[in-house]
Formats: structure tokens, sequence, C-alpha cells
């Protein structure tokens, strides 16, 4: 599967921005999609997370109450709604996908395959 990762800009504060992660290729309902980012100098952490079929949601707890991940099956996409933004969410933000990918592995970067190109999410004080 080839990921595009889409909606990444400038915004302020307090500002809300929608992340689109659109897949080609066959089966996309077999994969859990993740979202990661990497903040400047910083490691590459894990944000988010939506399981294959079921589609259970996983969050790292700096979002969680902030962010909102869901899917798509039939568009072959995945979104991630970030709603009150801050100076500390600026990142490149990365889609990334494994299929059939265990529970106990969903936030562990190692497992996903398939990477998108990344987004650049600036968020200004």
């Amino acid at each position: 599967v080839q990921l595009q990762a889409s909606g990444g800009g400038l915004v302020q504060s307090g500002g809300s921005r929608r992340l689109s992660c659109s897949a080609s290729g066959r089966g996309f309902i077999n994969y859990t999609v993740a979202w990661f980012r990497q903040a400047p100098g910083k490691e590459r952490e894990f944000v988010s997370a939506v399981k294959y079929g079921v589609g259970t949601t996983y969050y790292d707890d700096f979002v969680k109450g902030r962010f909102t991940i869901s899917r798509d099956n039939d568009k072959k996409t995945v979104y991630l709604q970030m709603n009150n933004l801050q100076p500390e969410d600026t990142a490149v933000y990365y889609c990334a996908a494994a299929s059939f990918l265990h529970d106990d592995y969903y936030n562990t970067e190692r497992h996903y395959h398939f990477w998108g190109q990344g987004t650049e999410v600036t968020v200004s004080s």
C-alpha cells in the first residue's frame, strides 16, 4: 500500500487542523493506520492509531481529548482531527500502515512497514 499525507500548514495556538492519509492499493481495511510525528531535534513519536477492521482507536496521552483519529474505508483515507493545537505540537506528521497489526504494537514504529512522506504542522504562539 502507498500512503499520501496531507493537510499540514501554519495554525495559531488554540486552532485546529485536519490531516488526511490517503492510501492506494488493495486491502486497506486490513491495515492499522497510525500517525507519528517528529519535532525539530527530537525523535519520531507515536500520536494515534486506528485499528484494522473494527476501527479501535489509540492515542498517546499528550493528545487525548484534543486529537481524534478516524477512517473511511470506502475512501481509503484516515483522518487526524487536531483541536486546541499548541506550539509543542509543531512537527512533521507521518502516517504509517501495517497489515493485521497486533494490538500490543500499535505504537511501535518498527512494526509499520508502509510510510507516507510527512506533512508539516507549525503552531504559532
